[in-house]
């Protein structure tokens, strides 16, 4: 999808705020579960609209990228951001990437797991989300070269599972300083006007 693109800086897969910010993404919702979805909804904390994914089964509700399963994204840039709410539920994400011994690895990262495994084709590993909204940075160069002694090329696919709500889902070229960090990219909380 983005292989022949020029990619410096900052790449984003996903806004909250966009005219249509899941057209490049595939939706998934478990039938057998009334209370699943996916869909914007106006979040109180930060007064904006954003994506929210809730299922009972965190399986089998999620959100994938590209939409197409015979497509991948070709993103060369090794650094994921999600800017993330943790919303006290079962959690996970999944990113699919290309090493330079030409193997797909998966890494899959979620807040009820307790230990990382490495499998051959996939390594699992806890996440601790802080209470709120997060910004979680995930160098997939270096979770590459840990578990698998490889390089990482590119990523393949994102897929985010329930139960979260995201504002934006990018990637950098570098880890950047929050003051580094161009204003779209950063999580505006509202100001408390009354102690300015």
């Amino acid at each position: 999808m983005f292989r022949n693109t020029f990619q410096s800086g900052f790449l984003s897969i996903l806004y909250s705020i966009g005219n249509k910010p899941l057209q490049i993404w595939h939706t998934e919702t478990d039938s057998k579960h009334e209370e699943s979805h996916v869909s914007r909804v106006t979040d109180e904390d930060i007064h904006s609209i954003v994506i929210e994914v809730i299922s009972p089964n965190v399986a089998t509700t999620y959100i994938t990228c590209p939409a197409q399963l015979n497509r991948s994204l070709g993103i060369k840039l090794p650094i994921l951001v999600l800017i993330v709410k943790n919303l006290k539920k079962y959690f996970t994400f999944e990113v699919q990437i290309m090493d330079d011994k030409n193997v797909k690895r998966r890494f899959r990262a979620s807040n009820f797991q307790a230990v990382t495994r490495v499998k051959p084709y996939i390594c699992t590993m806890p996440m601790r989300l802080d209470e709120g909204w997060n910004q979680v940075q995930f160098n997939l160069a270096d979770f590459t070269r840990r578990a698998y002694s490889t390089n990482y090329v590119e990523t393949l696919r994102v897929q985010i599972h329930a139960n979260c709500r995201l504002r934006r889902i990018y990637f950098a070229d570098k880890v950047y300083a929050e003051e580094e960090l161009p204003p779209e990219m950063k999580l505006w909380l509202p100001v408390d006007r009354q102690h300015e």
